[in-house]
């Protein structure tokens, strides 16, 4: 998804990007390609990572926003719109607006195909997508050889610092933007906490969980089911599924685990983003006892990934890209929520959760080798929001 075609002479609108300075980065790229380019912000952490030449700062209420940005687009006559996320409030105002008067909506979001990705797609991102989720529109085209990518340089501490730096800008100087909305707890005390105890407990659960590696590639492989947690805010889960609270869904699988009376374990599996905020290990095995399977279920927090998809039995997922990756691995996978990867032939489509524990759906890996390399070359960009810029064509 790298031919955005020529920008030369357009009129190009940045809103907020992910914390830090890659929409800054493409500012910078864009003007020298001719645009011009206009960011707007809504907070402190927004200015401090944009190019102040041409940032306009949005400081009224809510309520005032959608006629601000009518008026905004309208007068300055914008061709095209690049945004982070579409689901949350100035995203999704904005792009309805812009939809309204014909305008070029790039949506920018984690890579669906990970790592050495991130995700850019026009018009809408995850269940948004306008990306074809018939089997028969992937079988109909010729096989396309699947991009390889190039190593990012992804890096971890430029991610920390830049968040760091962005919610205490946007925390110190909130008197600047005093009705600014955000779309997650916006403490700048509570994210250096949860930033601190996620570095220790990173450390706690290497030394605690050692050995379970061994443990799932003998003993226990091809005889568990898989549950990869989401974060607890994600849009994915508040905007494309039913469920409101990991909990519920965490109660619905181990509910439906117990009525099956298979002989197999149910290994969970914490977030990484949710290890310093959030830990439902003692939820699980008490929900766990109460159904009377607390033997039975395996909660674990850093446990090597790809090993833990590749000796599953299946994956229980509401609309993760992790369940992408248990694609990849061949190991059959049933999505609870909207994901643009449920596909039949693809996932357990058409089979309920209480019929998964007795028959998995074979995974057509021709079909998946198809929808990869069509996903990667129509909406992945070979880059990193925190290492390697992803190239453009502009042509």
């Amino acid at each position: 998804m790298n031919n955005i075609g020529s920008i030369k002479n357009k009129n190009i609108l940045f809103l907020q990007g992910p914390m830090g300075s890659f929409f800054k980065r493409l500012d910078t790229l864009f003007t020298k390609e001719g645009a011009t380019t206009y960011k707007v912000g809504f907070n402190m952490g927004d200015s401090f990572f944009s190019n102040h030449y041409n940032y306009v700062a949005y400081r009224d209420t809510p309520e005032n926003y959608q006629t601000f940005i009518s008026n905004f687009l309208y007068s300055n006559k914008i061709d095209m719109i690049f945004l982070f996320g579409d689901c949350r409030f100035y995203q999704s105002v904005s792009i309805k607006v812009a939809t309204s008067l014909g305008i070029d909506i790039f949506v920018f979001e984690e890579g669906y195909i990970r790592p050495n990705y991130i995700t850019m797609e026009k018009f809408g991102v995850n269940n948004f997508s306008r990306i074809p989720r018939d089997p028969k529109f992937y079988n109909e085209i010729t096989t396309i050889k699947e991009q390889q990518a190039q190593n990012t340089h992804y890096s971890q501490v430029n991610m920390v610092l830049c968040s760091t730096m962005y919610y205490l800008m946007a925390n110190l100087f909130h008197y600047r933007y005093p009705h600014y909305i955000h779309h997650r707890d916006f403490s700048a005390v509570k994210e250096f906490f949860y930033g601190v105890r996620s570095l220790a407990r990173k450390y706690v659960y290497k030394f605690k969980e050692r050995g379970y590696l061994e443990k799932i590639n003998n003993e226990l492989a091809n005889n568990y089911f898989f549950v990869p947690l989401q974060t607890y805010n994600d849009f994915q889960i508040l905007e494309h599924s039913e469920y409101k609270s990991i909990e519920k869904f965490i109660i619905e699988v181990l509910d439906s685990f117990a009525k099956s009376n298979v002989d197999s374990q149910l290994i969970f599996k914490h977030h990484p983003v949710d290890r310093g905020r959030k830990n439902y290990k003692q939820f699980i095995l008490h929900q766990a006892k109460i159904l009377g399977i607390k033997n039975k279920v395996l909660v674990l927090y850093d446990t090597h990934l790809p090993t833990i998809l590749k000796n599953a039995k299946g994956t229980i997922t509401i609309n993760s890209t992790v369940g992408l990756s248990s694609l990849y691995h061949e190991t059959p996978t049933i999505t609870l929520g909207n994901a643009i990867y449920d596909i039949e032939g693809l996932t357990c489509k058409h089979i309920t959760l209480d019929e998964f524990w007795h028959k998995q759906c074979e995974v057509d890996m021709e079909l998946l080798k198809k929808y990869r390399a069509y996903i990667i070359e129509n909406t992945q960009l070979n880059g990193s929001f925190y290492g390697k810029l992803p190239k453009f064509d502009f042509s």
